[in-house]
């Protein structure tokens, strides 16, 4: 089975550094993962194994790193299922268009918003709040659209169990 495994508030800031070579190698060697590919410096990382699971990762990081991680887990089956259900269908995209999935470890944590939601400021947008994740769109600029104000809503309404993706690093995922 193809895993992604998405580390939560990894190399933002300078602040709870995991280099990447470390991760892979994690990832091979402790926990036996194996066809191990990380991506970015996120905290993204693909990979093959019979079973898996969020926790054993999060207390493999916790022991090899010295801090806690959060880890949410989804299958790449899980994930082709999300891009073809076309989330972003009809958004037009510019070069201040931000396309978002936020992944929730705890898909009990129910907000008060309901989608189509839409900011005040009008910048930030959420699509669908699904079980697993929720779908949203920022528009940065002048006006506002910052992506720390955007996170803060979701963070406040759906608890610290989120990790959220550019739907760019979803396709780099998929990509064959």
């Amino acid at each position: 089975m193809r895993y992604a495994a998405f580390l939560l508030g990894i190399n933002v800031g300078g602040n709870r550094k995991v280099p990447m070579a470390d991760l892979k190698i994690l990832f091979e060697k402790t926990l036996k993962f194996s066809e191990v590919k990380t991506l970015l410096n996120s905290g993204n990382v693909v990979f093959e194994a019979a079973k898996a699971d969020a926790s054993m990762i999060e207390k493999a990081v916790a022991k090899r790193f010295g801090f806690d991680v959060g880890v949410i887990l989804r299958t790449l089956d899980e994930l082709r299922a999300l891009e073809r259900g076309e989330p972003f269908k009809g958004i037009p995209v510019t070069k201040d268009t931000r396309l978002y999935v936020t992944f929730r470890g705890d898909a009990t944590a129910k907000g008060t918003l309901k989608a189509p939601y839409v900011s005040p400021d009008k910048s930030f947008r959420i699509l669908r709040i699904g079980k697993g994740e929720i779908v949203s769109v920022l528009t940065v600029g002048e006006k506002g659209g910052r992506t720390v104000d955007a996170m803060a809503v979701l963070g406040k309404e759906f608890g610290k169990k989120l990790t959220t993706r550019n739907w760019n690093t979803i396709e780099k995922i998929l990509a064959p």
